[in-house]
Parts: C-alpha cells; sequence; structure tokens
C-alpha cells in the first residue's frame, strides 16, 4: 500500500498510508483533524515486507506442477537426470562383466551393443 505525504497548514506535512483508490481524497490531519490535500514532497514509496513472507507469497503462487528452475534443479540434484549414484540403489538393469564393461540385458536384447 502507498505512502502519500499530506501538508496541514497549522501543523506541517505528515505522511499516510492509503489504497491508490483514494490518493485524490483529502486526508485528515492526525493532530488537528483539519481535511488537507496531498503534495508532492517527494517520489511516493511502497511499504515492503520481509523477506521471509515476500518468499512464502511466492511459494504459494507457484502452481504445484510449475517446472523447477535449472538453478532450483541443480541444487536438489549432484548430477545430471537419469544418475542412479544418487539415489542410493544400484540399478537393476546394469549387469557388468568382470573386466567392468556393463552390459543392460533388460533393455532392448533385440540389439546388438556397438
Amino acid at each position: 500500500m502507498p505512502t502519500y505525504e499530506y501538508f496541514c497548514e497549522d501543523c506541517g506535512d505528515f505522511s499516510a498510508l492509503r489504497p491508490m483508490s483514494a490518493r485524490n481524497e483529502p486526508c485528515a490531519c492526525p493532530h488537528c483533524g483539519t481535511e488537507v490535500y496531498r503534495v508532492m514532497l517527494s517520489a511516493p514509496t511502497l511499504a515492503t515486507m520481509d523477506g521471509a513472507t515476500r518468499s512464502a507469497h511466492a511459494t504459494n503462487e507457484r502452481a504445484a506442477n510449475a517446472p523447477m528452475t535449472s538453478a532450483e534443479y541443480a541444487a536438489r540434484h549432484k548430477h545430471g537426470p537419469g544418475c542412479g549414484c544418487c539415489s542410493g540403489k544400484p540399478s537393476k538393469s546394469t549387469v557388468r562383466a568382470a573386466d567392468g564393461s556393463k552390459a543392460f540385458p533388460t533393455k532392448r536384447p533385440w540389439m546388438i551393443s556397438h
């Protein structure tokens, strides 16, 4: 909500937090109650909220099916997609020979390995 500045001839200037729809309406002076109009002493400012609240709003606004950004993906995964080492479970489809070479017997058995 914006903060607007007002000037009372008797009490001086003051600022008030008001909705944008009321920006052109007079405001009562907090000291004497006189209705005064807005003046431009400085540029209007917005009241800010703390970072934790802003982050909570951003989290709530993001859809549940929104894809992760590349930075979010990198923070959660050490390796690229399909990496089996980070899950802690050995891959069931990879068979290793005594010399260390890999074979994938359950994947496309009709294909010849290159």
